[in-house]
């Protein structure tokens, strides 16, 4: 998610050298912090101006086989108000229409859904002072409202069941308050610029302030979103571009996709093309005259994945890109992160923040936490990843990083508690940064290089397209080393101080 600024420190890493991370201070829905830039420009594969009709690129084939969407949700102890543990959402089809003129978003969503409890009623969230003019549950109309957060849809469920349910409504979006105290902290979800546009981010929780979700992280689920804008405007979301037609603009995701890593920009954009690694599609959205001086860091982005592939393992997603909003953090959303337009002013934590954010495609995105007390899973390796790059691209080493980290962490602990147990209204603050990322690198320290990265891409690729949790990932370690890390795992996670 996006984090607040933070210094970091480095360390120099190699796959096969026992070298470390970077720390942090806060991070949410994802704004790393380091300061990292490693390697040469990619090539920019081209510029199209606003509102220009094109074909965005098409999607790539992974190596790994498509899943359905089939999740299992668990209620969340820390914001039990989001989420419907009784219902798997598989796929959501998303079809919007965006009037800046009235502030007017329009849409359609078709949620395919199976039915895991039984209930009296569907029950899902959508937050905000929308009207909605019709529900159907596999084509037959059943009563629909929506109060206090919640959409309820008047019909029976047994479990087992597989339904369709269709939504139709409209409104102006209102984003809701995030629980937090970080410095870069901004109300999460659908926001509404002066001049008529859209951007979002939305962890922990705010998908549900523009389309009816199961708001919780241990739901993933399969996308469609088509966009349409008036003439002149761009529409940007996650997952993979598909061809424009008019002013629509479609993406699709085949890859599970976690509610609060979706997301959706509308302005007046241009747009670069690059090739990444295995000539991987990247996209970068940015506003004329706005973020030109962001664009130097942000075509770094082939070399950044190139670099996180040699350590992480393949890059997990069909493309990649960044879209530039007016916010002051940053957001690992999915297949197309989300930077504020303030990060701009500092090229060299713009670099570390682009890190952070791509390496949660890997941890967080592709296997991410089923409740919100286990974001240290997120936010550990990224910052991790990030201390190791900054090492190397500052040429410095991971032992004066953690010198620091340690006091930072020892701060951290006395302020917001251990890492394993996060306060809910001090979401992503940095207890949960610098804390894992400093487990990590004991982690490394004990295992060496090859079997730390091997660990690494392990964990990635068992566990792709699921949410996992501390058990899981305790008896993974263990498994995939042979050894018992537990105790060391435990103290970094519950210790009041820093461990020894």
């Amino acid at each position: 998610m996006h984090r607040p600024p933070s210094h970091h420190s480095t360390a120099h890493d190699s796959t096969a050298h026992d070298s470390t991370a970077h720390d942090s201070t806060a991070g949410r829905r994802r704004a790393p912090r380091i300061v990292a830039a490693l390697a040469a420009l990619a090539v920019l594969a081209g510029c199209t101006a606003p509102g220009q009709a094109r074909t965005l690129g098409s999607p790539q084939q992974l190596d790994a086989g498509n899943r359905d969407g089939t999740s299992t949700p668990v209620a969340d102890p820390l914001y039990p108000a989001y989420g419907n543990p009784g219902i798997d959402v598989l796929h959501y089809g998303l079809a919007l229409t965006w009037a800046p003129s009235t502030k007017t978003l329009t849409g359609t969503a078709t949620l395919k859904l199976r039915v895991l409890r039984a209930d009296q009623a569907l029950r899902l969230d959508l937050s905000g002072p929308y009207t909605v003019t019709a529900t159907t549950v596999d084509g037959a109309a059943a009563p629909g409202r929506v109060g206090g957060g919640k959409l309820i849809v008047d019909r029976a469920v047994t479990p087992g069941s597989t339904l369709t349910l269709e939504v139709r409504y409209q409104g102006t979006p209102a984003p809701v308050p995030m629980p937090s105290h970080r410095g870069d902290a901004e109300p999460l979800g659908l926001t509404v610029t002066a001049d008529g546009g859209l951007w979002t981010m939305q962890e922990p929780y705010g998908a549900s302030t523009w389309y009816p979700s199961n708001d919780q992280p241990s739901d993933k689920a399969l996308y469609d979103i088509s966009v349409t804008v008036p003439e002149g405007w761009e529409a940007v979301a996650g997952g993979t571009p598909g061809t424009v037609r008019g002013s629509t603009f479609t993406y699709s995701s085949d890859r599970p996709v976690a509610t609060y890593l979706t997301t959706l920009a509308v302005g007046q954009y241009q747009q670069d093309r690059l090739a990444g690694p295995r000539d991987l599609p990247i996209t970068l959205w940015t506003r004329p005259g706005v973020d030109d001086a962001m664009l130097p860091v942000l075509r770094k982005a082939p070399e950044q994945l190139r670099w996180l592939e040699s350590r992480f393992g393949r890059y997990p997603f069909a493309s990649a890109g960044v879209v530039v909003v007016p916010s002051d953090s940053a957001m690992e959303t999915q297949q197309m992160v989300t930077v504020g337009g303030s990060l701009g002013k500092y090229p060299s934590a713009l670099d570390a923040v682009m890190l952070h954010e791509y390496a949660h495609q890997w941890f967080g995105n592709t296997v991410g936490p089923s409740q919100w007390k286990d974001v240290w899973l997120n936010e550990g390796w990224a910052t991790y990843a990030e201390a190791l790059y900054t090492a190397e691209r500052d040429n410095t080493g991971m032992e004066a990083w953690a010198k620091r980290a340690r006091q930072r962490d020892a701060e951290a602990r006395q302020e917001l508690g251990p890492p394993g147990n996060p306060q809910a209204d001090r979401f992503a603050e940095g207890n949960v940064y610098v804390c894992p990322a400093l487990m990590l690198y004991e982690l490394h320290k004990a295992l060496g290089g090859p079997a730390f990265f091997a660990l690494a891409r392990a964990w990635v690729s068992q566990h792709a397209g699921t949410a996992q949790d501390r058990v899981a990932f305790t008896a993974f370690v263990n498994r995939q080393t042979g050894r018992d890390f537990t105790g060391l795992i435990d103290a970094w996670l519950d210790s009041p101080t820093t461990p020894a």
